[in-house]
């Protein structure tokens, strides 16, 4: 297996990810609501990468008879007229359950539009790192995308790209080979543990907790709370198929 990590959506150039399965990581806290709502029933997450874009899709879902619910941040808050933010304890079975989302965020909705060229796109999270490891371990080459912050590194997601590392080549069925920035998160991964305490001393998390959403450090780093892995088809995210 050829493991890879890009720290920033923008080092993904098109044909990278040809023949890979990507795993897209924004632990603070895109890829952990998307788990999160999935978990608990929501149909299906269609990713945005702005908000005119958000609001012009959930029109057009609405079209076809359903009302989606409208859901992510910018700058951390959610928009108005938004109907969820994206704080991963919002998504609850009563909120999301038999729903479709349309979510927009200031990074890891963009993530996902960087992964688009993969033969597989996987929502991965200190939530369920152990999951995406056992379903990428007989794949011949993988990569893991992360969201960073504002097009630049973020160490949040860095660490939770290396866990998830450290998780494959556990699980992986044949010798892993890592590029540097696979290394090099596996390494961080070893200095640095799964804690809410831990993503309160990266950048993303100081922000949050500036922005009075501290809480939802506790819930991203719930390490193996969800064994469900959410892949995106035709740019939807939802249950795996088969």
């Amino acid at each position: 297996m050829r493991l890879r990590v890009y720290f920033t959506p923008g080092e993904v150039h098109a044909g990278d990810l040809r023949g890979t399965s990507a795993a897209v990581v924004d632990a603070v806290r895109a890829t952990s609501s998307i788990v999160e709502a999935i978990a608990n029933g929501a149909r299906a997450v269609h990713p945005a990468v702005t908000v005119g874009e958000a609001v012009r899709l959930r029109a057009e879902l609405a079209e076809d008879g359903e009302r989606p619910l409208l859901c992510g941040e910018r700058g951390g808050i959610r928009p108005g007229g938004f109907d969820l933010g994206n704080s991963p304890a919002e998504f609850t079975p009563p909120a999301v359950g038999g729903r479709r989302l349309v979510m927009t965020t200031t990074n890891g909705t963009r993530a996902f539009a960087a992964a688009v060229g993969a033969d597989r796109v996987l929502a991965a999270s200190f939530l369920n790192r152990s999951a995406v490891a056992d379903a990428v371990r007989g794949d011949r080459a993988v990569a893991v995308v992360c969201a960073g912050r504002k097009g630049r590194f973020a160490l949040d997601d860095a660490v939770c790209a290396g866990h998830v590392v450290r998780a494959v080549i556990e699980r992986a069925a044949a010798p892993v080979t890592l590029d540097d920035g696979a290394t090099a998160a596996r390494d961080l991964a070893g200095r640095y543990g799964v804690s809410g305490e831990m993503l309160a001393g990266t950048a993303a998390g100081r922000a949050l907790v500036e922005a009075g959403l501290g809480a939802d450090l506790a819930l991203c780093a719930s390490a193996d709370r969800r064994q469900i892995v959410p892949m995106m088809y035709d740019r939807v995210i939802t249950v795996p198929r088969g």
